[in-house]
């Protein structure tokens, strides 16, 4: 662990970076440059010390965990967060279609989506970041494990189905088995896609007869109806916007100008995860 260049490294970034970059409010009195220690350590989920001692060289080791985290907080690029996991003494994650780093790009526009629910998922449907109206409507993200993936939990979990309405099922059934063959292909036997797969095949009949149709497709670009549990059913468009090797896709659900889910969707805004009374 090279201390004194990983405490160097991290406060050039963070002065690299204005409030807007990361989705915040800039506010009153900034004299320095930059993001405060107190808003990176906010973005990863780490306390305002153990930040400061990282800058001040005196920290513990980061984990590998908490390096991903600062990696996302900072906006780094793949070629930077591989530096800072050297840096901090461990291996470089690999790249591949399962790489959970995000994009900065797709960071940055999705920091900029306060008005529609919108989130940045992986090849296997894994929700990487979401703001909070998306929250909202499909609730956290889980933690980890095989039920990270949309496609396991959709066959797995009844429960997962909820945010669609019943008529909705088949076709997404089969979208979600289409989604999986091309992340399949793409990594190939020994991915976490082919993980997946085999859990699924030995788990659900369903998945089994649906993946014997030998559908391909990864179309996000379609009118959805979602469910919300307080508010009913919610229409809107699905547009995507994917990273240069179709690895992430930013999904972004608007509904109609002057419609009823216009109006549901600025509820959500307001209450998140509150319950109506």
């Amino acid at each position: 662990m090279n201390r004194a260049a990983l405490a160097d490294f991290l406060r050039r970034r963070r002065e690299a970076l204005r409030p807007s970059d990361v989705g915040l409010v800039p506010g009153p009195r900034r004299r320095a440059p930059g993001l405060r220690r107190e808003e990176v350590a906010a973005l990863t989920g780490m306390s305002v010390d153990y930040y400061a001692r990282l800058e001040q060289q005196r920290g513990p080791q980061p984990s590998e965990q908490m390096l991903a985290a600062l990696a996302r907080a900072l906006r780094l690029t793949a070629d930077e967060r591989d530096y800072l996991f050297r840096l901090a003494g461990h291996g470089v994650p690999r790249r591949t279609p399962a790489d959970s780093h995000v994009a900065p790009a797709l960071l940055r526009v999705l920091d900029r989506l306060e008005d529609a629910p919108a989130l940045i998922i992986s090849g296997l449907g894994e929700t990487l970041v979401q703001n909070r109206l998306a929250e909202a409507v499909f609730g956290p993200a889980p933690a980890g494990g095989l039920a990270r993936s949309s496609v396991y939990r959709w066959f797995t979990d009844p429960a997962s189905r909820d945010v669609y309405p019943p008529e909705d099922h088949d076709r997404q059934a089969r979208s979600q088995v289409a989604s999986l063959r091309a992340a399949h292909a793409a990594a190939g036997p020994g991915s976490p896609a082919d993980e997946v797969l085999r859990a699924l095949l030995r788990q659900s009949p369903e998945f089994v007869r649906l993946w014997e149709l030998h559908e391909v497709s990864r179309r996000f670009e379609d009118h959805k109806t979602l469910v919300h549990p307080e508010l009913g059913r919610i229409d809107v468009d699905c547009q995507a916007l994917f990273t240069e090797d179709q690895s992430q896709a930013l999904l972004v659900l608007t509904p109609a100008p002057g419609s009823v889910a216009e109006e549901k969707v600025r509820l959500l805004a307001v209450l998140g995860h509150e319950t109506f009374a």
